[in-house]
């Protein structure tokens, strides 16, 4: 090889590099510093809740469950994925959860509660969801989110947030303030097993022939809904919604059924503060049966990323921008509590069966 060619082929190598190098500093925010990414977000969390080695970044405190998911059919029309087909039955681990990023935080009826679960499909396909026990998400934006975490930082003086700081942010978000409205006046049940459990963002299911229908989903639970008690509210035990759980399950299954909210062409998908208005059609397309929780461990639900992107064949994503923007906090989250000293769960799975409503 000649020297000019020698030296053509080395600038053109450089030029790749520094391109591939660039675009992963894009993309990591280093040559755009105000821009929010996935790193900012969780340094926020980090900010807000101090630090917590080896735990997630937000719903920090949380317990294993296992069980098993069975389809009934109804869902093959709106969505080829092969956990709805009549019959199948597929197993699932998950984590119930509180949200907020302070693992040993003593619970409390008013925390937003969470369930998260992984899907395991034939052909090592998988589904993974994170829902909420809210009738509608905060925010709208990623960027709202990132300065809701900061407006909503509790006062050490009153261990609540400023209101100056809640008010200025609500001012520069409306939709949060009519969304917060409709959080505050939801029910707060007895506990998570008769909580109902919503994913919020929509998605798409996908059908055999290609159609694809916006959707929204919720686990209902088959226990009634039942509003804590005085004397449940009054409980000193810090674990006492996570001690429920484990000596319910301890005592029987317990169910909730998967209902999906099949859109209108009205309805919006990209903001989740809003509510899809109550006379949508809804399809009950199978049934989730938990039969066991384990503490937080090396190798079960400790140890999964609840990516709400990871998704069968059938279902995709909508337009929503929160869906790309908590997958790649959560995969960021992830990575760093990987890498670090993890310290015991504040939750035992030892409980009482006799005490649990």
């Amino acid at each position: 090889m000649s020297p000019r060619a020698l030296m053509l082929r080395v600038c053109a190598i450089g030029a790749l590099l520094a391109g591939t190098t660039g675009a992963f500093a894009v993309a990591g925010g280093w040559l755009s510093p105000a821009a929010l990414t996935p790193a900012r977000i969780v340094d926020r969390f980090e900010q807000v809740n101090g630090p917590h080695p080896g735990f997630r970044r937000n719903h920090a405190k949380g317990v294993c469950v296992v069980g098993e998911f069975a389809g009934n059919g109804a869902g093959i029309a709106l969505s080829k994925a092969g956990v709805f087909a009549a019959g199948r039955v597929t197993p699932v681990e998950g984590r119930f959860a509180l949200a907020g990023g302070q693992p040993y935080a003593a619970d409390a009826a008013t925390t937003v509660r969470s369930l998260a679960l992984r899907f395991r499909l034939p052909d090592r396909e998988e589904w993974r969801t994170g829902m909420n026990a809210l009738p509608v998400f905060p925010v709208r934006t990623p960027e709202a989110f990132y300065e809701q975490l900061l407006a909503g930082k509790p006062d050490p003086a009153t261990g609540k947030p400023d209101p100056e700081r809640m008010k200025a942010f609500f001012a520069a978000h409306p939709e949060s303030a009519k969304a917060a409205t409709l959080i505050k006046a939801r029910t707060i049940t007895a506990g998570f097993a008769d909580s109902t459990f919503r994913s919020l963002n929509a998605f798409r299911f996908v059908a055999a022939d290609g159609h694809a229908t916006p959707v929204r989903w919720a686990l209902v639970p088959e226990r009634p809904g039942v509003q804590e008690t005085a004397a449940q509210a009054a409980r000193t035990d810090k674990n006492y919604l996570f001690d429920d759980l484990i000596a319910q399950l301890q005592r029987e299954p317990l169910r909730w059924h998967l209902v999906v909210t099949i859109s209108r062409a009205d309805d919006a998908t990209t903001d989740p503060t809003l509510p899809w208005p109550a006379d949508r059609e809804n399809v009950d397309v199978g049934t989730l049966t938990l039969t066991g929780a384990t503490p937080e461990e090396a190798g079960n639900c400790r140890d999964v990323n609840f990516d709400p992107l990871v998704l069968p064949d059938g279902i995709a994503p909508s337009d929503d921008p929160l869906l790309s923007a908590r997958s790649a906090a959560y995969a960021r989250s992830f990575t760093r509590r990987a890498g670090e000293a993890t310290s015991p769960s504040a939750v035992a799975a030892t409980a009482d069966p006799g005490n649990a409503p």
